[in-house]
């Protein structure tokens, strides 16, 4: 399940997932919807080389229950759209705050792995036929180690920090000036830098990737793989808007009133 923007004038065409058919191919499927790749691989189905298999077939030979497999299949296909016109920027501090944890920390939590894995897998057999591929893994690697650390700096100290920020402004702390002058920098200095250090990373993806369009003889795998950073890419883009554009301005803002009035 993914999380998209959409513009105002097309939020009420929402449609739900097409129907998976017990004669459906397995390759037919992951095309058709990359993110149907995650369960196949769960249950060790090879959606690459035996995609030409009929998921009835494939069932009865795992010995799995064909409706439950269709309606997990049908559950990793569905999208929550959130409209363009959602009013971030009149969100109260701490429920915007929630919201970038709840909802992009923790799909970093749950994809990169999982893009990792799918990379490892298919980038070692394939390297040397696509010389761009390691320049992917290697450029990828690099913004696995560094995103988490990004994330839990956030959480455990930026996060705090802007939620005592706006505490103090709303309530016109008397103790808010020292507050802010010994804290100020990670809100106007570190994160900034730390954010355009991953957009450079993501920068070098779209380059090496072509903007995540695989080459016309492309193995599903590749496909699967390049539609995975296709969508941690539009992910971030959301994210650090919340960030850079709403957030950190607000805090950097509130920083600046409160010092003034000490």
């Amino acid at each position: 399940m993914t999380i998209s923007f959409l513009k105002p004038e097309i939020g009420k065409m929402l449609s739900t997932p097409n129907r998976i058919e017990k004669d459906s191919l397995i390759s037919d499927i992951v095309r058709n919807d990359y993110r149907t790749a995650s369960v196949f691989k769960k249950y060790d189905i090879d959606f690459c080389c035996n995609g030409k298999w009929k998921l009835g077939v494939v069932c009865e030979m795992q010995g799995l229950d064909l409706d439950v497999f269709q309606k997990e299949l049908e559950n990793s296909m569905k999208t929550i759209h959130v409209p363009v016109s959602t009013r971030f920027q009149e969100w109260d501090t701490d429920f915007l705050i929630q919201y970038i944890i709840n909802m992009h920390h923790q799909y970093l939590r749950d994809m990169m792995p999982l893009i990792r894995e799918q990379l490892d897998h298919y980038v070692a057999g394939h390297k040397n036929e696509f010389t761009k591929l390691g320049e992917v893994h290697r450029t990828f690697n690099s913004l696995y180690k560094d995103i988490f650390t990004h994330m839990q700096q956030e959480e455990e100290i930026l996060f705090p920090y802007i939620r005592q920020i706006a505490h103090a402004y709303d309530n016109k702390e008397s103790y808010a000036g020292l507050l802010v002058r010994t804290l100020r920098k990670p809100v106007a200095e570190v994160m900034a830098h730390e954010h355009d250090s991953i957009t450079r990373v993501f920068d070098l993806l779209r380059r090496y990737t072509d903007n995540y369009t695989p080459p016309g003889n492309a193995a599903m795998s590749h496909h699967v793989s390049f539609s995975m950073l296709k969508e941690l890419d539009n992910d971030f883009v959301q994210h650090v808007h919340l960030e850079n554009d709403i957030l950190f301005p607000r805090a950097i803002a509130m920083e600046n009133e409160l010092m003034n009035h000490e």
